[in-house]
């Protein structure tokens, strides 16, 4: 490598996307990169010239740990959609001068679909004009739901948390007595692929009964059916705790969101902002069967709970930012990093690359025979898989007897 190497983040933060970050500086500042520059709120903020030399807040290898264990885009995100090459020539020259002025061999964008699309478009036009830069994906989303990798970084780390946040609600809803019951509905992300909401699961234990039901998007949710199992379940127990993901939709395509809300604010790639899910629920519930209900929404919190981090997560975000380095300097372009399952116990993991073609703008859903006939709860194939994902602790550096963070670089938040 003889030039300068430039990295952006997009999409939903994690709690690992920074471990990636840390591999991707360390890796090309290995292999011989002048500078590592980093895109301030990604390609948007390349498009505004937002950006720093990332040598300048990276300075120690205790900088680079506390990168690791940093939750949220240390270098901010967005959610920016890219018009297509013959749409908007300006755009694509624009950003291209910019490269060309900080003399960007290698540009590394850490995200999930919408990010893959940008690389998709990126190299598309470099090879359309004869640019020289190389572009490589480095997968990230709490989601899981990138096609041609077997799990993405920073969704071990959001299980491993959900797992134990949903242990924790199942022991607090037997401490008090209600006469009619009570009902908690806990929401968690994932719009059209459950797979976070299946992580659930892993509360299951000897020691815990785990959720009573579990509702993922890519089974049609009936409202009906679903007042019939609670109130069963009322009749055998005190307390009943459900996990839905806030997708879930019914037989029309309707999410049960929108029953309770309208929805507004749809962002640059069309997707709809979900949020209610598990309060429309138990408000239906608690009017229906009469009894105490609450409703739980993770929201934000499944993804940034550095101080439950998965190791396994962690120390593979970094080898996935490292190997999308590695990629681009060996020539590879128009790739995104994906990590491979050699086997589940012992668990063994690599990485490799794929074409962004094959990738950008898929969808990998959770397989429907990994989820039980009735549409209401996880196979032991779905718990096989999502086991070895959280395995390990990543201990915080604790100061005061809160977790230290590396500190924000004070152009990511002043105006």
């Amino acid at each position: 490598m003889t030039r300068n190497v430039i990295v952006g983040q997009s999409g939903g933060p994690t709690a690992a996307i920074n471990s990636s970050l840390a591999g991707v500086y360390r890796t090309a500042i290995d292999r011989g990169a002048k500078k590592v520059y980093g895109m301030l709120h990604g390609i948007q903020g390349l498009l505004n010239e937002k950006y720093l030399d990332l040598s300048d807040h990276i300075k120690t290898e205790l900088d680079v740990e506390l990168l690791k264990r940093t939750p949220a885009a240390y270098l901010g995100s967005c959610r920016y959609k890219l018009p297509g090459i013959h749409e908007d020539k300006a755009v694509y020259e624009k950003i291209f001068s910019i490269l060309d002025k900080l003399d960007i061999e290698i540009f590394i964008y850490i995200g999930g679909n919408d990010s893959m699309d940008t690389i998709k478009k990126l190299s598309d036009y470099a090879v359309l004009t004869g640019h020289t830069t190389r572009f490589i994906g480095c997968p990230k989303t709490i989601d899981n739901d990138l096609a041609l990798t077997d799990h993405t970084p920073g969704f071990g780390s959001a299980a491993k948390y959900i797992g134990t946040s949903m242990k924790e609600i199942i022991r607090d809803g037997f401490c008090l007595e209600y006469p009619a019951g009570l009902v908690t509905i806990v929401e968690v992300m994932g719009r059209n692929a459950g797979w976070l909401t299946g992580a659930t699961i892993l509360s299951k234990g000897e020691d815990c009964e785990g959720p009573d039901l579990i509702y993922l998007p890519e089974v049609t949710f009936d409202l009906d059916n679903f007042k019939e199992r609670v109130a069963k379940f009322l009749k055998e127990k005190t307390s009943v705790v459900v996990a839905v993901s806030e997708g879930i939709h019914t037989e029309d395509g309707k999410y049960v969101c929108e029953l309770g809300n309208d929805i507004n604010f749809v962002d640059a790639f069309g997707h709809k902002q979900l949020s209610g899910t598990a309060s429309y629920l138990a408000t239906y519930i608690a009017a229906e069967l009469g009894c105490k209900t609450r409703a739980i929404e993770f929201s934000t919190l499944q993804r940034a709970g550095s101080h439950l981090a998965s190791r396994v997560d962690l120390l593979e975000a970094f080898q996935a930012g490292g190997a999308a380095v590695k990629a681009a300097d060996e020539g590879e372009t128009g790739q995104m990093v994906v990590l491979q399952r050699f086997s589940d116990e012992p668990y063994q993991s690599g990485t490799a690359v794929r074409d962004v073609h094959k990738i950008a703008n898929d969808e990998k859903c959770v397989p429907r025979n990994w989820i039980t006939e009735d549409g209401a709860y996880v196979t032991e194939e779905f718990i096989t898989y999502v086991k070895p994902l959280v395995q390990g602790d990543v201990t915080p550096i604790m100061v005061d007897g809160i977790p230290r963070h590396l500190f924000t670089p004070e152009e990511l938040y002043k105006k």
